[in-house]
């Protein structure tokens, strides 16, 4: 059983940053990937991106390329999503999953993203 809490959530002007940060209890196993994703109001939950929990291989959605950054830690148990250029899209509730086999099973509760034009 692996349970996920996320935090770092907040609001921000665009142009600025936030990070993210999703704590995990349980054991996190190496063949685990562990990603991001974020629900705006009124739209369907999208993949923002994902890591390796063992590698550390990483990849991404194409309109978060090169403004976020995924990491983990793995003394801590913990992933990041460190995103910066943010703008007013970016706005979502943004939520951490663990996905042990082929699809994600463990997620977290959410935390609000607000980014003001």
């Amino acid at each position: 059983q692996v349970q996920l809490v996320e935090s770092g959530g907040g609001l921000v002007q665009a142009g600025g940053s936030l990070r993210l940060s999703c704590a995990a209890s349980g054991r996190i196993f190496s063949s685990y990937a562990m990603g991001w994703f974020r629900q705006a109001p009124g739209k369907e939950r999208e993949f923002v991106g994902s890591i390796t929990w063992s590698g550390g291989t990483t990849r991404y959605a194409d309109p978060v390329k090169g403004r976020f950054t995924i990491s983990r830690d793995k003394a801590k148990n913990t992933v990041y999503l460190q995103m910066d250029s943010l703008k007013p899209e970016d706005t979502a509730v943004y939520y951490c999953a663990a996905r042990p086999g082929a699809s994600y099973f463990y997620w977290g509760q959410g935390t609000q993203v607000t980014v003001s034009s």
